[in-house]
């Protein structure tokens, strides 16, 4: 059966959800959250999303995410990718630990995308992990870093707050906060699915006229379907504009570590590729088909090995890498 077209535009907003294979608790083991968690702000560093809710459970995750690119195909490829491997690898096996591909939900901007956050960080409630009022305990939530001053930057509270009264980003504005979860974890079992229900079916959440545009794009994408596939389409532009930045991020690194680009060293695995390899994998989207044709690095495949062995060899406290990084991504 053909995959169903997943729609993606500038500032798009999703509720992803998937679960571990047969169900499987992916994330109750020790560290398999931890590292989930983490690899999740990566992805939103390399691609620029903006979180405004999720929440890792025994066996699935919710994100309410924000791409100002389009690329919620690729983020996610490389987020449920990258993770596998860890948790594999730490885990000694071997094979697919989600259940298939993710579930992406399109969300209207405002209301209805506080409403998706409501309903992710009530999931623990839900599950009768522990009451409402001490969601605050949760540690694999948003909610958990919203309360802290130290949050991620890809963690975005402003809708949020603005769609519950205009609170405040302050302590006493998280305690009002989660005062309103509670009293929507009050609600009975049917107004609760009246009201939240809807939030992870279907394909889209939002108002009429919302679901109508969207109907009109995805008719609109899919008619001209063939036509995109002979021409490259729009895809085919998104992706040299994609190239252009990275090749403006390489040269910003180049420039900072003193390389010529022109004049780079003939083996491929030269200190400086590797070094620039491992700065725009950490700071873009770039993929290692680009890097290894744009820094002469031999196969895509290769391009990962170098940089994992140089991370391996503690390359990234070498070099002055963290200063340099640090300066790339500005």
């Amino acid at each position: 059966m053909p995959r169903k077209l997943r729609l993606e535009f500038p500032e798009a907003c999703y509720h992803v959800i998937n679960r571990g294979n047969y169900r499987r608790d992916l994330f109750a083991g020790k560290g398999s959250a931890e590292v989930f968690e983490r690899t999740l702000f990566e992805v939103c560093a390399r691609f620029g999303w903006r979180l405004h809710a999720f929440i890792i459970m025994r066996n699935h995750f919710h994100l309410a995410v924000e791409t100002p690119e389009p690329n919620l195909s690729d983020g996610m490829k490389w987020l449920q990718g990258t993770w596998a491997m860890r948790f594999n690898r730490f885990r000694g096996e071997v094979g697919r630990p989600f259940q298939g591909r993710y579930k992406a939900i399109h969300v209207e901007p405002g209301h209805a995308l506080a409403q998706v956050a409501h309903y992710i960080h009530l999931n623990p409630v839900k599950a009768k992990l522990l009451p409402a009022e001490r969601l605050r305990e949760f540690r694999w939530s948003s909610l958990w870093h919203f309360l802290r001053k130290d949050r991620p930057a890809c963690l975005d509270p402003a809708t949020v707050l603005r769609e519950s009264r205009n609170l405040p980003d302050t302590k006493e504005g998280w305690k009002r906060y989660i005062e309103y979860l509670a009293l929507l974890a009050e609600e009975s079992p049917s107004q609760r699915e009246k009201l939240y229900g809807r939030l992870s079916r279907g394909w889209c959440v939002g108002s009429k006229e919302f679901r109508e545009e969207l109907k009109k794009d995805l008719k609109k994408q899919g008619a001209d379907l063939d036509k995109l596939a002979l021409l490259g389409g729009w895809r085919a532009a998104w992706q040299e504009e994609r190239e252009a930045e990275w090749e403006k991020r390489l040269q910003a690194a180049a420039k900072i570590i003193k390389v010529d680009l022109k004049k780079l060293a003939g083996r491929k695995s030269a200190t400086e590729k590797v070094l620039l390899a491992a700065l725009l994998k950490a700071t873009s989207a770039a993929s290692n088909s680009w890097l290894a044709a744009r820094l002469g690095m031999g196969q895509p495949a290769s391009v990962s090995q170098f940089v994992r062995r140089f991370r391996l060899n503690g390359g990234e406290d070498k070099h002055g890498y963290q200063r340099i990084l640090s300066r790339v991504k500005t």
